[in-house]
């Protein structure tokens, strides 16, 4: 018999001048400390900078249980101790630990007493662990001047170019009693594979035993059984489904699961343990043939239309199910088919991974190494080597999972950042990538796909971030180029890029008490992580927009740009396809309120990023290129922000349509060339006929144009717009329109009908109540033309404030 009883409740913490304080667990000592008052809300204003002391105390944490040890044996479970930290029961030591990112087991029979039991455990603080790590071993080059990469623990937590410095400790995952007697299942790692329409389950299981009594291993799927007597700890079940149905990526076709379910008995036939997962049959590749880097599922290449995942909150007990469930509901609303788990964060959880199996979203699983250089001495090395074990058997059953990195931008680090010089000599994290890691995977995980880096070129002797070959980051975008720069490359996946944009204004207002706002006061100057952020801000902007007048405009006008920026990478990258099959930006999500590069902010409101990118992301998109190869700039030809002088020229356009669906796309697009009274000037009509995973291209005839003038493309639904001059430049007319509102409970209907164009025309209804939200943004309009806002909000919205600024905003009014 088996049996678990959970030890969350009656836990205390202390330390520095804190004295047995009610702590929850899971959980850690920041929102210990936040639920008693004892510190302000680490995410308001500055707050976080009088908060550094708690990741430099050592903190006990101690609880009390009665018990009555039955069992022949009895564990100590913990699924997550974060980070060093040493468990005492009843006075006596029964293990430490120095890894958050792996579980530990210890055996606590011989100190269990009958009646009430003492459980201590003692963290150390992480900085101290990690930099007298740091001196013995010797000093290695990070992004961030901070400890993280001499510490098994999430990177982020030391701060980040989007995120604040919030040093944990604590029981972060659940912590119980597990009770067994003769044998339990210790791993459990069934691979699912199916070829010529027969679904193959091989499920590979390892036992501890307290008896050498024979033991039944038994497996069950789809109605399939099979069982197998074992004497020793390994056992092996083979179960066959023929012609299984198929789970497949979002936007491609269903998902469906099977139970599968694992069972131990004894001999006398009582259950003493049992497992249980829900698997689903597909095939997947890495296609790297001809420096390739094309994911293909069921034998279809698919786009990977990305988005960068990264913890979505500092504090992990905070991110429950629902709020997961949220933000995947808003990566597929957004189109995307493909998340990356960024390697500066966690082996994300069984929750986020179920999602992804249910909703279908492929998933790239970086190894947790980012943005510096790690040793490979030990305790280091057999720390990584067991978590990457215990994190490759957890997650490889999941269909969602597609492939495993084996670090975030150290490849490139160690390449381009000058670490060589200071290095000299020392390990750097090459033996994991290119050796340990590989091994494990093959091992355990022989079906999918390893790759040593993210980015990463194919092979070692050439530059990691090479766009021509595997995967590529590209950011000289943003650091120090304008986006049009994008059209410039012709990568084969990108697996990075991205332009900042502040937060929603409900959130800034929430989190920052500034009175004005201004984007260098000093809550905004201290939730900008980025190095130089506001000046690639306002640079970013010189080149396209309009220069803002006051905060309302910066805020409209930046927020605006890094949807435009995205947009336009997106929507380039995808014109490329076959050659490029992957654009996964960064990032989906925010782990706090901050002026970043996410499309839904740190209060998880959507910010007009999110609007271009479900645009941008559509199954089917049309988009302008020249007949050069070279692509169409909105707004004019390809920037050099240093010179101000054009990349390349703008050169006569041709049309790309692209098809992401599973049908072909029959249809015709009407380009028609107007001036800014929305007058045609000239009509051209081209039919097409695109299959399904393709792009064509579509000639269109030359014709000379003036700054007034713009482009028009129309098919269906689809639009796409070319103006032969930036925003800036542009002589726009007054914005002159009129609005007509109803409200029928939550929900707000604003119609804005067009006297003018009116270009770029956002709704902003968080400005008047922190729970509104429109279903669309940046619409531009031609004379005559309405578009329909539909904003939900349980609060009554301000009709005459709906409609002007700065809730209503549109480039015309700058």
């Amino acid at each position: 018999m088996t049996s678990y009883r959970p030890l969350h409740e009656g836990w205390t913490i202390s330390g520095a001048d804190v004295s047995d304080l009610p702590a929850p667990v899971p959980g850690c000592v920041h929102t210990a400390l936040l639920a008693a008052g004892r510190i302000e809300d680490p995410y308001l204003d500055a707050n976080e900078t009088g908060l550094t002391w708690i990741g430099r105390t050592d903190w006990d944490y101690r609880t009390s249980f009665d018990f009555d040890p039955s069992a022949p044996r009895v564990d100590l479970v913990c699924a997550g101790l974060d980070t060093v930290a040493s468990i005492e029961l009843n006075g006596s030591p029964i293990g430490q630990t120095a890894n958050q990112h792996r579980s530990y087991r210890f055996d606590v029979g011989p100190v269990l007493r009958p009646g009430t039991n003492d459980l201590k455990i003692k963290f150390k603080s992480a900085y101290a662990y990690a930099l007298e790590a740091q001196a013995k071993l010797g000093a290695r080059p990070d992004a961030y001047g901070e400890p993280f990469n001499f510490i098994r623990k999430q990177a982020c937590n030391f701060g980040w170019d989007w995120g604040p410095t919030l040093v944990t400790a604590g029981v972060w995952q659940p912590i119980g009693l597990h009770s067994w007697s003769v044998a339990r299942l210790a791993e459990v790692r069934p691979q699912v594979t199916v070829t010529d329409a027969v679904g193959r389950v091989e499920v590979r299981v390892r036992l501890e035993r307290e008896s050498s009594s024979p033991v039944t291993v038994s497996a069950s799927l789809g109605g399939r059984k099979a069982s197998a007597m074992v004497d020793g700890i390994e056992a092996l079940l083979i179960l066959t489904v023929e012609d299984p149905s198929l789970w497949w990526p979002r936007g491609y076709g269903s998902q469906p699961l099977y139970d599968l379910e694992v069972s131990l008995t004894s001999e006398d036939g009582d259950e003493l343990d049992s497992w249980s997962r829900r698997v689903g049959f597909r095939s997947v590749r890495i296609d790297t043939t001809h420096d390739a880097f094309t994911v293909i599922v069921n034998d279809v290449p698919v786009f990977a239309r990305g988005v960068n995942w990264i913890p979505d909150d500092v504090f992990a007990d905070r991110i429950t199910r629902d709020r997961l469930a949220e933000r995947f509901q808003q990566a597929s609303d957004a189109n995307v088919n493909f998340l990356r788990v960024w390697g500066g964060g966690r082996y994300e959880s069984e929750d986020f991974y179920s999602l992804a199996d249910e909703m279908g979203f492929l998933v790239q699983q970086d190894f947790l190494f980012a943005c510096a250089a790690y040793p490979e001495e030990e305790p280091y090395a057999s720390e990584i080597e067991a978590e990457a074990r215990e994190n490759v058997v957890r997650l490889s059953s999941h269909p969602s999972l597609v492939l495993w990195t084996g670090n975030n931008e150290n490849l490139w680090g160690h390449e381009d950042w000058n670490w060589k010089p200071a290095l000299g000599g020392l390990t750097w994290g090459a033996g994991y990538y290119y050796d340990l890691l590989p091994r494990v995977v093959a091992e355990l995980d022989p079906t999918r796909f390893y790759w040593p880096g993210s980015p990463y070129s194919g092979n070692p002797s050439r530059h990691p971030n090479d766009p021509a070959y595997g995967t590529t980051h590209i950011w000289d975008v943003w650091n120090t180029d304008d986006y049009s720069k994008y059209g410039a490359y012709r990568p084969r996946f990108v697996a990075e890029f991205g332009f900042q944009g502040p937060p929603t204004f409900a959130t800034l207002r929430r989190a920052i008490s500034d009175d004005p706002l201004a984007p260098d006061s000093p809550g905004m100057a201290h939730h900008q992580k980025a190095g130089g952020g506001d000046a690639k801000l306002s640079r970013g902007l010189v080149n396209h927009l309009p220069p803002p007048r006051d905060f309302d405009d910066w805020h409209y006008l930046t927020q605006l740009n890094q949807a435009r920026a995205v947009s336009f990478g997106i929507t380039h990258f995808r014109s490329l396809r076959p050659l490029c099959m992957g654009s996964v930006v960064w990032q989906l999500n925010d782990c706090w309120p901050v002026t970043s590069w996410a499309a839904v902010d740190g209060d998880g409101r959507k910010k007009p990023l999110w609007f271009a990118m479900r645009d941008a992301y559509a199954d089917r998109l049309l988009t302008l290129r020249p007949r050069s190869g070279e692509p169409l700039t909105p707004g004019g030809p390809l920037f050099d922000v240093a010179s101000g002088e054009p990349f390349v020229d703008p050169a006569d356009p041709a049309l790309i349509v692209v098809n992401d669906s599973r049908q072909p796309w029959v249809s015709s697009a009407v380009i028609t060339r107007r001036n800014l009274t929305g007058d045609v000037l000239a009509r051209f009509e081209s039919d097409f006929d695109v299959a399904p995973g393709s792009s064509i291209t579509l000639p269109l005839p030359s014709s000379a144009a003036e700054p007034t003038e713009f482009l028009l493309v129309e098919s269906g639904d689809q639009r796409a717009w070319w103006f032969f001059a930036p925003d800036k430049d542009i002589p726009w007319p007054a914005a002159d329109f009129t609005t007509h509102i109803s409200t029928r409970g939550e929900l707000t209907t604003l119609t804005v009908t067009a006297r003018t164009i009116l270009r770029s025309l956002t709704v902003f209804p968080d400005r008047l109540s922190a729970s509104a939200e429109a279903d669309r943004a940046d619409v531009t309009l031609l004379p005559g033309e309405a578009a329909v806002f539909t904003i939900r909000s349980t609060e009554p919205l301000d009709e005459k404030q709906l409609v002007t600024r700065p809730v209503l905003r549109c480039v015309n009014d700058l």
